[in-house]
């Protein structure tokens, strides 16, 4: 088949839509659902996300996409006891495909709401379980078991859309669009980011050890196939706080940042032990914990998800936030263009980044180094900018 249907395009208004090759049949099946063109611009992103991080770590891997930007991305890191409670997970056996699979929703549980997801492998029993759990709109993969099958087909009131790719689809060189009638044509960013993309370090502090290059190659290939600007936080071997689609880069990092955060906070004792009234679905909790934790709640936000909890919870004070944040050691940060102000790594280190990739050639290049240096930063010069549009 080299072309399929589609029932509109981006919005109700916008038809004829179609999904088609100009050669050859297309690389992927439709297996359950009807997607729609958002569904098909999310789930090819999040395929090539998917295949690069699995073959830059060797690990399954995973991705939570929205509107056409990850959530969140993973490779298969086992969970701790407190991811394992803020991911909704305790008690349920976890594959390595499915680890994954809950460290990519759990990055930004709030926006994986109605999520397209990605997986790098073949997408087995344990992974359909946790996915039956979860609200989501559409999954791509290069294959299925026959029992995870079955259980996904049943999502949505049978509506669920099940992508299968070839896994050794290869696309051409060449890629194009049209905007307002005008064809815009480039070769594919077809860059390969690998380890060895972050030897240049530029700063004092010249440690880099595997478990930093690990999730500075997540960081960074989860910022090829997210909408620019943007900044990506990595930690423990998953996305932790994604900034995208900013005009400035310094709210990039404060949007980054800020998710990055909130996922810290979730593993706060105090957030664990929240005692929230019986019968609540997962995505009340998730707000109500969003809630719970942003400064900046309105007072009719704080009087609803007050009315979920059994008992009124105490906020956790600035003090206590600030010093739960600095428990987390070696978070890496990525950007996707160069870092033009050192605003930026001052807002990085209030949520203790330790290790920074960027492509370097800004004409402050030396006050951001100099600021690294300053926190006791590890900053690598990449040489390659990865903006996506």
């Amino acid at each position: 088949m080299h072309e399929l249907s589609v029932k509109y395009g981006c919005n109700p208004h916008q038809k004829p839509c179609r999904v088609y090759m100009k050669q050859g049949e297309l690389p992927l099946s439709i297996l359950n659902g009807t997607p729609s063109f958002i569904n098909f611009a999310d789930a090819l992103n999040a395929w090539q996300l998917v295949k690069e991080l699995k073959e830059a770590t060797g690990l399954p891997s995973a991705t939570s996409f929205k509107h056409v930007s990850p959530a969140g991305a993973a490779v298969a890191n086992p969970l701790s006891e407190a991811l394992k409670k803020a991911y909704h997970v305790e008690g349920m056996e976890l594959s390595l495909v499915a680890t994954a699979y809950a460290r990519a929703r759990g990055a930004d549980r709030v926006s994986s709401f109605g999520d397209f997801i990605a997986i790098s492998d073949t997408v087995d029993l344990d992974t359909a379980k946790l996915l039956s759990k979860e609200v989501s709109d559409g999954i791509i993969a290069p294959g299925y078991e026959a029992e995870a099958l079955e259980i996904l087909k049943a999502k949505k009131k049978g509506g669920y859309v099940i992508m299968q790719i070839d896994p050794d689809y290869q696309p051409e060189p060449l890629e194009s669009r049209d905007i307002f009638g005008i064809t815009l044509e480039q070769q594919r960013n077809n860059a390969v980011i690998s380890k060895e993309l972050f030897a240049n370090i530029v700063t004092d502090n010249k440690s880099l050890p595997p478990q930093a290059i690990r999730d500075l190659l997540i960081a960074t290939i989860t910022l090829k196939y997210t909408q620019s600007n943007s900044i990506c936080f990595a930690y423990d071997g998953q996305v932790i706080g994604c900034g995208a689609g900013q005009q400035s880069r310094i709210h990039c990092t404060r949007l980054a940042a800020s998710k990055a955060d909130i996922w810290m906070l979730r593993q706060h004792p105090k957030v664990l032990s929240l005692k929230f009234k019986e019968g609540l679905k997962n995505p009340v909790i998730d707000n109500a914990i969003d809630l719970y934790l942003r400064d900046d709640a309105t007072e009719v936000e704080i009087s609803e998800w007050m009315t979920l909890f059994e008992e009124v919870p105490q906020k956790l004070t600035a003090q206590e936030k600030a010093d739960w944040i600095k428990s987390f050691q070696g978070v890496a940060y990525s950007s996707d263009a160069f870092i033009p102000f050192k605003d930026n790594i001052d807002r990085a280190a209030m949520s203790n980044v330790k290790y920074v990739a960027q492509p370097g050639g800004s004409v402050r290049d030396e006050e951001v180094i100099k600021a690294c240096n300053q926190y006791g930063m590890v900053m690598c010069f990449t040489g390659l900018r990865l903006f996506h549009h």
